[in-house]
């Protein structure tokens, strides 16, 4: 092909390698609409694409084409075209409808008309993705000034240019449209979603970041053959430009906390020094870390704040805040007056300012609605009090929330959280009789629990599982175990409507029968983790039927016997679900 390319002249030869360098461009860009085998067959994985297309198959059913019998007349690829967008979806793009043709356009507000380049048609699905060139008529909507001169550019955030109200107004959309796209049930079934919580921090709150920077051409030809890579420079050192596969040089990142950005500063400062000694790109650690000094006599003994010491008052305590680089190294964080400490590489929440307010919703939510008085008496305590923390991970949950419970145990697969989460409980001063953390085989979690000490009907559930949510052989323990009352915290409130779905519904066990739902859902609410993405926590309170209450009390002496089925009906090995954090900011737009 090459030679007779050649061959056919010079004008050929420009227009035929434009050409390929557009299709390399495109593939690059766009390569997370690319699936796999197994994501092709995946029931509902909540992944960006998935949940972008449920977006855009409700919207095409709102359009009323004059003559669907024509055939589309759509723009050419990489020409420009004027739109003007309608909604947002799900993703954080905006969504704007011509002949037909539903376009995706990043960094959108609704009522924007905005310039755009034709990227790909997608004619099966009828919609087609856009680069965003200019906005031509802004939005009323559009009234904030982006504080990140990357803003448009870096694939982190999405909503810079939009108000913090209209951003919480559009997350609690997002929690109504998960459950109605994905969960499978009907409407009556789903209760009014409560109004998104809000982050204290909107800018400033991120305590963790992890920038890369790329190998230079040839690097992995020079390893091979035992040279020295030779770097021409110092290449970015940052984030995905938004679309593509380059990196994108960035200097500061205000989403990041002020000890993360004076890392940040400096880690550049060091690879600029220290590049030749690199054989290949590499992603960088930025991790806050707090020491927390007691005042005394109400002053602190503390040496002044400088671009790599951050001092915040806390009243009776000082936070001495810097910057943790190495993965293996220990972190510190305060939530209230819990401590974490934690491998600064492990997962960990990012957002700290929100915690709080999520343990306490969580606290005033578990125990369920007490049966009020009308004689001024106390209302009768609740009859829940066990709690089980699958997904334990550190400890979070179960640690913020023992003092609730007689009795406390998270669980996990992996071994090294369970070291972790049993010191945070040591630090915390817990009693060991009252609060322990055991891992167990993913195929028998709740096995490890016993029953006669954790009965289903005096036990609340906290699950917190990674993005892809539970596997239905873990729902299927669930429901066999039966306790009495569930709290479902996701980053991903796609696959935890899924999930509730088959909790309230019910789920195939491998034989093909059912396993019936137990559960009907409280309340439903989102958590805003992540300003300026569109990234939503959600937090699904699930109580038992009430016709299913009787019957729990033959469930619970029984939940061994029940526990042993569920773990004989799944026999495939399921591997370790372990929390990752994502790359920095990037993360965020598919967190």
């Amino acid at each position: 092909m090459r030679h007779a390319t050649f061959a056919l002249g010079r004008g050929f030869r420009t227009a035929f390698f434009v050409d390929m360098a557009q299709k390399r461009a495109f593939n690059e860009g766009k390569r997370h609409f690319k699936k796999s085998k197994k994501q092709k067959t995946a029931e509902s994985d909540g992944s960006n694409e998935q949940v972008l297309l449920a977006d855009v198959r409700r919207m095409l059913k709102d359009v009323k084409s004059e003559d669907s019998s024509e055939e589309k007349q759509l723009p050419e690829q990489w020409s420009e075209v004027e739109l003007e967008i309608s909604e947002l979806s799900s993703t954080g793009d905006g969504l704007a409808q011509k002949d037909g043709q539903i376009y995706v356009v990043p960094y959108a507000a609704p009522g924007d008309t905005i310039r755009v380049k034709v990227v790909k048609h997608f004619l099966d699905q009828s919609y087609t993705l856009t680069d965003h060139l200019s906005v031509a008529k802004p939005s009323q909507h559009r009234t904030e000034s982006p504080k990140c001169r990357y803003f448009a550019q870096c694939s982190g955030c999405q909503f810079q240019h939009l108000p913090y109200t209209f951003q919480l107004a559009h997350k609690r959309g997002i929690v109504e449209k998960a459950y109605r796209n994905f969960s499978n049930l009907p409407a009556s079934a789903v209760p009014e979603v409560g109004e998104t919580i809000g982050s204290p921090l909107q800018f400033g709150y991120r305590t963790k970041l992890t920038p890369h920077f790329d190998a230079p051409p040839g690097a992995r030809r020079d390893k091979r053959h035992g040279n020295k890579v030779q770097w021409d420079g110092v290449p970015p050192i940052g984030f995905m430009k938004k679309g593509t596969r380059k990196t994108m040089d960035i200097e500061e990142c205000p989403i990041g906390t002020e000890a993360v950005q004076g890392g940040l500063k400096s880690e550049r400062a060091r690879v600029h020094r220290d590049i030749d000694q690199y054989q290949r790109g590499a992603t960088l650690l930025l991790r806050e870390n707090t020491e927390r000094i007691t005042k005394d006599n109400g002053k602190s003994d503390v040496e002044p704040a400088n671009d790599n010491v951050i001092l915040e008052d806390r009243g009776q305590h000082v936070h001495r805040k810097t910057c943790i680089t190495d993965p293996k190294a220990t972190s510190t964080e305060y939530i209230d007056d819990f401590r974490f400490d934690n491998p600064a590489g492990a997962f960990f929440q990012n957002n700290n300012s929100i915690l709080p307010l999520v343990t306490q919703y969580i606290r005033d939510n578990i125990l369920g609605p007490r049966p009020s008085t009308t004689d001024g008496e106390e209302p009768a305590p609740s009859k829940i009090k066990n709690m089980i923390d699958a997904y334990s991970g550190s400890g979070f949950f179960t640690i913020t929330l023992s003092q609730m419970f007689k009795q406390s145990i998270g669980i996990d697969i992996a071994e090294q959280s369970i070291a972790s989460a049993t010191k945070n409980a040591e630090l915390n001063n817990l009693p060991k009789d009252s609060t322990r953390f055991i891992a167990a085989d993913a195929n028998a979690l709740f096995s490890a629990v016993d029953p006669a000490k954790f009965p289903p009907l005096e036990t609340a559930v906290v699950i917190d599982p990674p993005r892809k949510g539970c596997d239905k052989n873990f729902i299927r323990q669930l429901l066999s175990f039966g306790p009495e009352r569930v709290c479902y915290v996701s980053c991903n409130v796609h696959t935890q409507a899924r999930d509730v779905g088959w909790l309230v519904q019910g789920v195939d066990r491998e034989d093909g029968s059912m396993l019936d739902g137990l559960y009907e859902i409280e309340s439903l609410r989102g958590f805003d983790f992540f300003p300026q993405t569109s990234h939503v926590e959600g937090v699904a309170i699930l109580r038992k039927k009430s016709s299913q209450k009787d019957e729990g009390k033959d469930r619970g002496s029984s939940a061994s016997g029940r526990n042993a089925d569920a773990d004989a009906e799944s026999k495939q090995d399921v591997k370790q679900d372990v929390k990752q954090d994502g790359n920095s900011a990037e993360a965020e737009q598919s967190t």
